[in-house]
């Protein structure tokens, strides 16, 4: 099991509360959890890694306990319990050797390390999001429904750096309501893209001097549920409530291209940090890796419970693989197993359904040629008119009868 962790590429946390492993060279996940002691509490509300080599996992779950999971011992080391605020883990990070939570109420805590007090700060309720900048670590942003983009400092935590301001009414001058879903940092500055629950892809750039977005895009019409940039951040990747996932430019406010194949609701997304790939999954309990170049699925893996969250390592796991690997894709497995599928159908025969039918077609008569036909048609055209003429001829003599009585 030690050596299966080590050569899975991307963890995934489920509902059911079991963290997966999952190794995409060989199409083979892993259970990293002890099945005889899950319950409905444990399921998985949060992921991040635990340290900047990737080799600890940071598993939040909605009974408020953070677990450190080793990819190098395949096991769980430290448990911790993280109570404050009411409902499920909305982000973890790590900062200077502190976790960062954050809970749906709004309220955000600094766990030092080998302390028990934290520092507090309140974002706002029904936060949805909370994430760390890359680069700025003390760094995080905050959103949620009808709590608009917050960015915080944690080394001065009393009020935010940037507060973001909503649109302006609409056409019938009603307010705009706000949703965020879901946010990121983009890379090299300090700009962060998000999704909202009303189908749009905002940008806002503190360093602006306006603080509403500075680039708006509408995907179509269902809530945007996850979002990450592509390795060049010039594109966005995001998914919906109804399984569909886009590119987005963020240069030029377009979409690029679709990718196929999810079949309902996407609760997670992450690309690959130097590779063309992203890794989705969600509520149809596949996890789906596609080419963010061509849009093409590459990889497949039934998991067998509700996923909500996933980290897709930024190592070499999958250049070891070969490139083979990347560039056959899902296509071949599912043709073999379409092949499979249809050489164990059992051979259909025609039944009493198929005599019927043939009896039908029997009784239908045949059109027929030659002048003995040219004259049946000739007498039966000739028969209809005369038909014809007798029915206008009483009927015209109903109508005489009926003046005739009327004027007597």
């Amino acid at each position: 099991m030690a050596e299966s962790s080590r050569l899975c590429s991307v963890w995934v946390g489920s509902e059911t509360g079991i963290l997966k492993g999952v190794d995409l060279g060989k199409k083979q996940a892993f259970n990293y959890s002890d099945l005889s002691t899950l319950s409905r509490d444990q399921e998985v509300s949060a992921l991040c890694w635990g340290d900047d080599f990737e080799s600890e996992v940071l598993v939040g779950c909605v009974n408020r306990t953070v677990k450190t999971f080793s990819t190098e011992k395949s096991r769980f080391t430290e448990f911790r319990h993280c109570p404050g605020g009411e409902g499920p883990f909305r982000g973890l990070a790590v900062w200077d050797g502190s976790l960062i939570t954050c809970v749906e109420s709004g309220l955000l805590k600094v766990w030092k390390e080998g302390s028990v007090d934290s520092a507090e700060i309140t974002v706002g309720p029904d936060v949805y999001k909370m994430c760390q900048s890359p680069s700025q670590r003390h760094r995080v942003a905050t959103g949620g429904k009808e709590n608009d983009l917050k960015i915080w400092d944690l080394q001065r935590p009393e009020e935010p750096v940037f507060r973001a301001k909503n649109l302006r009414n609409d056409w019938l001058d009603l307010r705009v309501p706000v949703w965020i879903r879901d946010m990121q940092f983009i890379p090299g500055s300090d700009k962060v893209v998000t999704s909202t629950g009303y189908h749009q892809v905002r940008v806002y750039d503190p360093a602006s001097p306006q603080r509403r977005p500075v680039l708006q895009v509408e995907y179509e019409e269902y809530p945007l549920t996850a979002l990450s940039l592509t390795p060049d951040a010039n594109s966005v990747v995001v998914g919906n409530t109804h399984g569909q996932v886009a590119i987005i430019d963020l240069r030029q406010g377009r979409l690029l291209r679709c990718l196929k194949g999810v079949a309902g609701s996407v609760l997670s997304l992450q690309c690959h940090s130097s590779l063309p790939l992203v890794a989705s999954c969600g509520l149809d309990r596949f996890l789906r890796i596609h080419n963010t170049q061509d849009g093409r699925l590459q990889h497949k893996v039934y998991l067998k419970s509700r996923l909500n969250c996933l980290l897709f390592s930024s190592q070499d796991k999958l250049e070891a693989d070969g490139e083979t690997a990347l560039q056959d894709g899902v296509k071949e497995e599912d043709e073999e197993e379409e092949d499979e599928v249809w050489a164990d159908m059992p051979t259909v025969t025609d039944r009493a359904g198929g005599g019927k039918r043939r009896k039908e077609s029997e009784e239908e008569p045949q059109p027929s040629t030659g002048p003995d036909a040219a004259g049946k048609t000739k007498s039966a055209t000739q028969a209809k008119k005369k038909t014809k003429g007798m029915t206008i001829g009483a009927t015209q003599a109903k109508k005489t009868k009926r003046k005739l009585r009327s004027s007597s």
